[in-house]
């Protein structure tokens, strides 16, 4: 959408109803985390955005410059949740079948097999200290896979890596479902990946 050619950034459409990915996620935390959360990512992007734009018609670098950490912050979380919500699916809409086809080649290629990237993806996501992101990525300098994770909403693009399939581990994600134990969170939250979408990823990356 333009707004005085500016971009206002929206919420993506969710591909399926607030309860469709039970009982792996809660219609619950998907209603609060998708109209509580993520919206205010998006609302307070475009706030931080429209001051940025103001101190720049003014020459305010100091304003500008303060505005950076606003901006990283909620816009890594518009980006990273726009790529969760599109990177899950129920099971009777093909979450949790395992991938197919060059992204299965590369899995098994750089972690030598889908149990062992499991088991790899799923140990350094319950890891992380604090909120944040586990992360699969593309590395398209070196055409590789590789599992990273970014603290607070910071985007994985920042280490150079292009985004695949991310687990929030924010306890907004889990905690009214799961409580304390993300271990539980990050075990179940396999069942729902949906990897066609993640191989279409994959493909536009490779381009």
């Amino acid at each position: 959408m333009m707004d005085d050619q500016r971009t206002s950034y929206q919420l993506p459409e969710l591909p399926y109803d607030f309860n469709a990915l039970e009982p792996v996620i809660s219609a619950k935390i998907m209603e609060l985390h998708y109209t509580k959360h993520h919206k205010g990512y998006v609302t307070n992007l475009n706030a931080a955005l429209e001051k940025y734009h103001e101190a720049e018609t003014k020459n305010d670098v100091a304003s500008m410059i303060a505005l950076q950490q606003a901006i990283k912050f909620n816009g890594g979380g518009h980006i990273n949740h726009s790529i969760f919500w599109s990177t899950l699916a129920p099971v009777s809409k093909g979450g949790g079948q395992p991938p197919k086809g060059e992204l299965a080649k590369m899995i098994e290629r750089d972690f030598g097999s889908f149990d062992s990237f499991k088991e790899k993806f799923s140990s350094i996501s319950t890891a992380i200290q604090g909120s944040g992101w586990g992360w699969l990525g593309l590395n398209k300098n070196l055409k590789r896979l590789e599992i990273a994770t970014c603290a607070n909403q910071d985007p994985l693009s920042a280490q150079n890596l292009v985004p695949l399939v991310g687990i929030d581990v924010w306890e907004h994600a889990y905690y009214l479902q799961y409580y304390n134990v993300r271990a539980d969170y990050i075990k179940a939250i396999w069942q729902i990946f949906n990897w066609k979408a993640i191989e279409e990823r994959l493909a536009k990356a490779m381009i």
